[in-house]
């Protein structure tokens, strides 16, 4: 794995704490909020799209759901695209929504676990995410 820079480290955190100052409050009143948990960009690595954009792919925890996120480096030419792309990961195609959050910045979000009411803790919902991603950056098993 590469480690992430300074720069985008802050850039991720910057995201989740504006994740948590839109969405929080009406997480809150969801049936599965799980009040053990927090907002947490986890196990992010440097991907590059299929146009030759580069960003961040990783999985982003949240106290009701947990998903696989994309970050676009340049963030500001990403914000005139479509509201949906598909990803080709080893694992299959996934859909991804824009979700912005402060100004012209955001992610791309995938939600592929919409309940973590069970998750007693936010070690295990790590643990979670690093399994989410281990399987999506797998290949999946040709079917025999």
């Amino acid at each position: 794995m590469q480690a992430l820079s300074a720069d985008q480290y802050a850039r991720l955190s910057r995201l989740a704490e504006a994740w948590t100052r839109h969405y929080l409050k009406a997480a809150k009143g969801q049936p599965h909020y799980n009040p053990r948990l927090g907002v947490d960009a986890l196990c992010f690595q440097p991907h590059t799209l299929a146009d030759g954009r580069r960003g961040l792919l990783g999985a982003l925890v949240t106290p009701v759901s947990l998903s696989l996120a994309l970050v676009i480096d340049d963030e500001a030419v990403a914000t005139g695209e479509a509201s949906s792309l598909t990803l080709a990961l080893p694992a299959g195609r996934y859909p991804f929504a824009r979700e912005p959050l402060d100004g012209s910045d955001g992610w791309w979000r995938c939600e592929l676990l919409d309940d973590l009411s069970d998750v007693d803790s936010l070690q295990a919902a790590s643990r979670l995410a690093q399994r989410l991603m281990e399987r999506v950056m797998t290949p999946a098993a040709p079917m025999p």
